[in-house]
Protein backbone atom coordinates (compact mmCIF):
# COMPACT_ATOMS: atom_id res chain seq x y z
CA UNK A 1 0.00 0.00 0.00
CA UNK A 2 2.95 2.04 0.35
CA UNK A 3 3.05 2.51 -3.17
CA UNK A 4 -0.70 3.68 -3.49
CA UNK A 5 0.21 6.15 -1.01
CA UNK A 6 3.10 7.77 -3.15
CA UNK A 7 0.89 7.33 -6.21
CA UNK A 8 -1.78 9.65 -4.38
CA UNK A 9 0.61 12.12 -3.26
CA UNK A 10 2.21 12.61 -6.83
CA UNK A 11 -1.40 12.37 -7.88
CA UNK A 12 -3.17 14.90 -5.42
CA UNK A 13 -0.13 17.67 -6.27
CA UNK A 14 -1.65 19.65 -9.06
CA UNK A 15 -4.87 19.51 -6.68
CA UNK A 16 -3.09 20.85 -3.98
CA UNK A 17 -2.00 23.82 -6.36
CA UNK A 18 -4.86 24.77 -7.14
CA UNK A 19 -6.21 24.80 -3.61
CA UNK A 20 -3.17 27.06 -2.72
CA UNK A 21 -4.82 29.43 -5.27
CA UNK A 22 -8.34 29.10 -4.22
CA UNK A 23 -7.24 29.93 -0.82
CA UNK A 24 -5.19 32.55 -1.83
CA UNK A 25 -7.97 34.25 -4.35
CA UNK A 26 -11.13 34.27 -2.82
CA UNK A 27 -11.45 36.30 -0.15
CA UNK A 28 -12.75 35.56 3.58
CA UNK A 29 -11.82 31.18 2.21
CA UNK A 30 -12.23 29.53 5.27
CA UNK A 31 -12.45 26.14 6.85
CA UNK A 32 -15.14 25.56 5.35
CA UNK A 33 -14.32 26.63 1.41
CA UNK A 34 -10.61 24.29 2.38
CA UNK A 35 -13.11 21.25 3.18
CA UNK A 36 -15.62 21.24 0.20
CA UNK A 37 -12.79 22.12 -1.87
CA UNK A 38 -10.75 19.14 -0.65
CA UNK A 39 -13.78 16.77 -0.56
CA UNK A 40 -14.64 17.65 -4.28
CA UNK A 41 -11.05 17.40 -5.37
CA UNK A 42 -10.83 14.05 -3.05
CA UNK A 43 -13.88 12.50 -4.58
CA UNK A 44 -12.93 12.92 -8.15
CA UNK A 45 -8.93 11.90 -7.76
CA UNK A 46 -10.59 8.64 -5.84
CA UNK A 47 -13.62 8.42 -8.64
CA UNK A 48 -11.16 8.86 -11.69
CA UNK A 49 -9.37 5.45 -11.06
CA UNK A 50 -12.00 3.84 -10.20
CA UNK A 51 -13.52 4.73 -14.06
CA UNK A 52 -10.18 4.25 -15.33
CA UNK A 53 -10.50 0.44 -13.90
CA UNK A 54 -13.84 0.04 -15.41
CA UNK A 55 -13.08 1.40 -18.68
CA UNK A 56 -9.37 -1.01 -18.95
CA UNK A 57 -7.97 -1.11 -21.93
CA UNK A 58 -11.12 -0.53 -23.99
CA UNK A 59 -10.35 3.36 -24.32
CA UNK A 60 -7.19 3.70 -22.52
CA UNK A 61 -6.05 5.24 -25.92
CA UNK A 62 -8.35 7.71 -25.81
CA UNK A 63 -7.63 8.52 -22.48
CA UNK A 64 -4.07 8.92 -22.98
CA UNK A 65 -4.31 10.96 -26.27
CA UNK A 66 -6.66 13.45 -25.21
CA UNK A 67 -6.32 14.12 -21.16
CA UNK A 68 -3.58 16.56 -21.17
CA UNK A 69 -5.15 18.10 -23.83
CA UNK A 70 -8.42 18.33 -22.12
CA UNK A 71 -7.28 19.60 -19.13
CA UNK A 72 -4.65 22.16 -20.30
CA UNK A 73 -7.95 23.83 -21.76
CA UNK A 74 -10.07 23.45 -18.70
CA UNK A 75 -7.02 25.46 -16.30
CA UNK A 76 -6.30 27.66 -19.20
CA UNK A 77 -9.97 28.63 -19.84
CA UNK A 78 -10.86 29.66 -16.32
CA UNK A 79 -7.01 31.08 -15.51
CA UNK A 80 -7.49 33.50 -18.75
CA UNK A 81 -11.34 34.37 -17.15
CA UNK A 82 -9.65 34.80 -13.93
CA UNK A 83 -6.92 37.37 -15.19
CA UNK A 84 -9.21 38.47 -17.09
CA UNK A 85 -11.75 39.08 -14.59
CA UNK A 86 -9.26 40.90 -12.58
CA UNK A 87 -7.63 43.31 -14.78
CA UNK A 88 -11.57 44.24 -15.90
CA UNK A 89 -12.70 44.65 -12.34
CA UNK A 90 -10.17 45.58 -10.41
CA UNK A 91 -10.37 45.45 -6.71
CA UNK A 92 -14.45 45.95 -6.67
CA UNK A 93 -15.31 42.78 -8.75
CA UNK A 94 -12.99 40.25 -6.32
CA UNK A 95 -14.29 36.49 -6.05
CA UNK A 96 -16.95 36.71 -3.12
CA UNK A 97 -17.01 33.04 -2.60
CA UNK A 98 -16.27 29.29 -3.76
CA UNK A 99 -18.54 28.68 -7.15
CA UNK A 100 -19.60 25.04 -7.19
CA UNK A 101 -19.45 24.56 -11.04
CA UNK A 102 -15.80 26.17 -11.16
CA UNK A 103 -14.85 23.67 -8.61
CA UNK A 104 -15.98 20.50 -10.58
CA UNK A 105 -14.18 22.01 -13.22
CA UNK A 106 -10.77 22.44 -11.55
CA UNK A 107 -11.68 19.28 -9.81
CA UNK A 108 -12.14 17.04 -13.25
CA UNK A 109 -9.11 19.35 -15.05
CA UNK A 110 -6.89 18.00 -12.26
CA UNK A 111 -7.92 13.94 -11.63
CA UNK A 112 -7.79 13.08 -15.46
CA UNK A 113 -4.21 11.68 -14.60
CA UNK A 114 -5.75 9.65 -12.12
CA UNK A 115 -8.19 8.34 -14.72
CA UNK A 116 -4.98 6.47 -16.69
CA UNK A 117 -3.62 5.40 -13.81
CA UNK A 118 -6.76 3.56 -12.93
CA UNK A 119 -6.44 2.31 -16.24
CA UNK A 120 -2.76 0.49 -15.17
CA UNK A 121 -4.72 -0.68 -12.24
CA UNK A 122 -6.81 -3.15 -14.56
CA UNK A 123 -3.55 -5.48 -15.39
CA UNK A 124 -2.43 -5.11 -11.78
CA UNK A 125 -2.51 -6.78 -8.05
CA UNK A 126 -4.01 -3.99 -6.39
CA UNK A 127 -6.61 -3.78 -3.82
CA UNK A 128 -9.29 -1.78 -5.49
CA UNK A 129 -11.56 -0.48 -3.32
CA UNK A 130 -8.86 0.00 -0.69
CA UNK A 131 -6.60 1.95 -3.71
CA UNK A 132 -9.10 4.33 -4.67
CA UNK A 133 -10.13 5.28 -0.81
CA UNK A 134 -6.70 5.82 0.48
CA UNK A 135 -5.79 8.34 -3.61
CA UNK A 136 -8.76 10.03 -1.95
CA UNK A 137 -8.18 10.40 1.44
CA UNK A 138 -4.47 11.60 0.76
CA UNK A 139 -5.85 14.26 -1.94
CA UNK A 140 -8.32 15.41 0.77
CA UNK A 141 -5.54 15.81 3.35
CA UNK A 142 -3.11 17.51 1.12
CA UNK A 143 -5.72 20.12 -0.39
CA UNK A 144 -7.16 20.92 2.57
CA UNK A 145 -3.71 21.95 4.17
CA UNK A 146 -3.21 23.79 0.53
CA UNK A 147 -6.47 25.58 0.54
CA UNK A 148 -5.66 26.86 4.71
CA UNK A 149 -2.20 27.31 3.71
CA UNK A 150 -2.95 29.38 0.80
CA UNK A 151 -5.80 31.66 2.85
CA UNK A 152 -3.56 32.50 4.99
CA UNK A 153 -0.97 34.49 3.07
CA UNK A 154 -1.64 38.18 3.87
CA UNK A 155 -1.40 41.44 2.34
CA UNK A 156 -1.96 40.52 -1.14
CA UNK A 157 -4.99 42.25 -3.05
CA UNK A 158 -7.60 40.84 -4.79
CA UNK A 159 -6.54 42.01 -8.28
CA UNK A 160 -3.11 40.68 -7.45
CA UNK A 161 -4.35 37.57 -6.18
CA UNK A 162 -6.67 37.12 -9.17
CA UNK A 163 -3.71 37.63 -12.08
CA UNK A 164 -1.19 35.15 -9.79
CA UNK A 165 -4.20 32.54 -9.43
CA UNK A 166 -5.02 32.89 -12.65
CA UNK A 167 -1.57 32.48 -13.99
CA UNK A 168 -0.79 29.26 -11.72
CA UNK A 169 -3.84 27.52 -13.05
CA UNK A 170 -2.63 28.11 -16.55
CA UNK A 171 1.08 27.27 -15.52
CA UNK A 172 -0.39 23.95 -14.02
CA UNK A 173 -2.38 23.50 -17.38
CA UNK A 174 0.66 23.98 -19.32
CA UNK A 175 2.49 21.67 -17.35
CA UNK A 176 -0.05 18.80 -17.57
CA UNK A 177 -0.03 18.82 -21.77
CA UNK A 178 3.38 18.94 -21.69
CA UNK A 179 3.92 16.00 -19.58
CA UNK A 180 1.01 14.55 -21.84
CA UNK A 181 3.03 15.20 -24.79
CA UNK A 182 6.48 13.86 -23.58
CA UNK A 183 8.07 17.20 -23.52
CA UNK A 184 8.44 17.33 -19.85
Amino acid sequence: MLDILLIGVGLSMDAFAVSVTNGLTIPGYKLRHAAATAACFGFFQGLMPLLGWLLGSTVSHIISAWGPYVSFFLLAFIGVKMIVEAVKGGEEKCETGLRFGRLIVMAVATSLDALAVGVSFAFMDVPLLASVLLIAAVTFVICLAGGLLGSRVPGISCKAAGIIGGAVLCCIGAKLLLEGIGVI
